[in-house]
């Protein structure tokens, strides 16, 4: 399995910001080391781990005892860790990111990191956006670790214009300290480190290891030889670490894993060059689909515009003095009722008929208190039906054209849609 281990920029991350990245295939050795800008990270493949490393300068570390049941729940836990660490952070808690130590207890003092939690959210999505997800974060230097068990440990990392020097290993009890790089401070240092070195066992000397960059300014000012340790080479100590900064909002859990593989996916699908072929096949198939879309829909507009002429062209020549055609079947139903009624002729919608077949339809005995006729409706009131009856009754309204049901607490009868004129 390929592990891509990535040093995160100290500053907010841009598109083209670039990272120091170390791809190794057994978590000690560096296949391929370099700088690059997010879109052109290395793959781990599908198997693959992407580790985070977060800067020395940009942790602080902070020392707490969390009370029983603080860890009950991840708002708990955050709400605990501000009310604690409140008095003793300069910015405001609720801007900084934490993360307990591996194995942390309530009850026991325990190393809690801090950092800026937009910083660190920025960074992981510019990283997300390109496809390489993050599933580790890990601190380049923390508590007590060491290079080799209980060895202390100088670095003299950065550029000769703004120089660090950072103290680690010193013990569980210690944090990282991080100092500007100068004569008083390293020999400060040295002399502390080497005392305690001393008062430990005596026999491992101290060891003091120095970017390439500030090596040179390390050895005048130490005045003795010092060990290279490269980006790639602290970035791979780091990834074998047990420190995990992935917690609270940023913990990996499998909803959280399940929607990064999404997204990782999808950007897969939408930047990486190998799918570029399948990229134009959906967009000419999308394309292809819409524009066929609106061709069918312009050829019903055109069917129905049609059949709506079609209707309109009939009854004005049916029926020459309409002028004006508002709505075509209900205005020739009219015309038609008018030249029945100037014919003599009767029609389903007349009084006549419907009292005729509600006569015949309605079950002996049942006599209206009041008979209305609007709108070519036949309301009769004081007239009650079972459903059962109502049901008889149109069947015999039926076959006379006509249509019958309740409303209101009367019988209402009209004809039937199809008999209408």
């Amino acid at each position: 399995m390929s592990i891509l281990i990535l040093y995160l920029p100290s500053g907010t991350p841009a598109s083209a910001t670039e990272y120091s990245y170390t791809l190794t295939a057994d978590g000690h050795t560096a296949t391929r080391h370099a700088s690059a800008a997010a879109a052109l990270l290395p793959d781990p493949g599908r198997t693959g781990e992407v580790v985070a490393v977060v800067p020395v300068r940009a942790l602080s570390w902070q020392r707490v005892t969390l009370p029983q049941g603080a860890d009950s729940s991840p708002a708990r836990l955050r709400s605990v860790l501000e009310g604690l660490l409140e008095e003793q952070l300069l910015d405001d808690p609720a801007q900084l990111h934490f993360a307990l130590e591996p194995g942390a207890e309530a009850g026991t003092p325990i190393w809690v990191a801090v950092c800026d939690r937009v910083w660190l959210r920025d960074c992981l999505h510019a990283l997300e956006a390109a496809g390489r997800t993050v599933s580790r974060i890990v601190p380049e230097f923390a508590p007590g670790e060491a290079g080799t068990h209980s060895e202390r440990e100088l670095y003299a990392l950065g550029v000769p214009e703004d120089a660090q020097l950072v103290l680690t290993a010193q013990g569980p009890d210690l944090a990282v300290t991080v100092l500007p790089l100068s004569a008083a401070t390293l020999a400060l240092a040295t002399q502390s480190q080497a005392q305690a070195q001393a008062d430990a066992d005596g026999d491992h000397p101290l060891r003091v290891r120095a970017d390439p960059a500030v090596a040179g300014m390390t050895e005048q000012l130490l005045h003795r030889p010092v060990e290279l340790s490269t980006t790639s080479q602290r970035s791979l100590t780091a990834a074998r670490g047990d420190w995990n900064l992935a917690q609270l909002e940023f913990s990996s859990t499998g909803r959280t894993r399940a929607l990064r593989s999404v997204s990782s996916a999808v950007n897969s699908f939408l930047r990486a060059p190998q799918w570029r072929a399948a990229r134009w096949a959906l967009g000419i198939a999308v394309l292809a689909q819409i524009v066929g879309l609106n061709v069918w829909a312009m050829k019903e507009r055109q069917s129905l515009a049609a059949k709506e002429n079609g209707i309109r062209s009939t009854l004005q020549q049916t029926f020459p003095n309409v002028k004006v055609v508002v709505d075509a079947p209900v205005q020739m139903e009219r015309e038609v009722a008018q030249l029945r009624q100037i014919a003599g002729s009767v029609s389903l919608r007349d009084l006549e008929p419907q009292l005729a077949a509600a006569g015949a339809a309605l079950p002996p005995g049942r006599v209206p208190s009041q008979v209305e006729y609007a709108e070519s409706e036949l309301h009769l009131t004081g007239v009650t039906l079972t459903n059962e009856e109502l049901d008889s009754a149109n069947q015999r309204l039926r076959t006379d054209g006509f249509f019958a049901r309740q409303q209101n607490g009367q019988v209402w009868i009209r004809a039937a849609e199809g008999n209408k004129p």
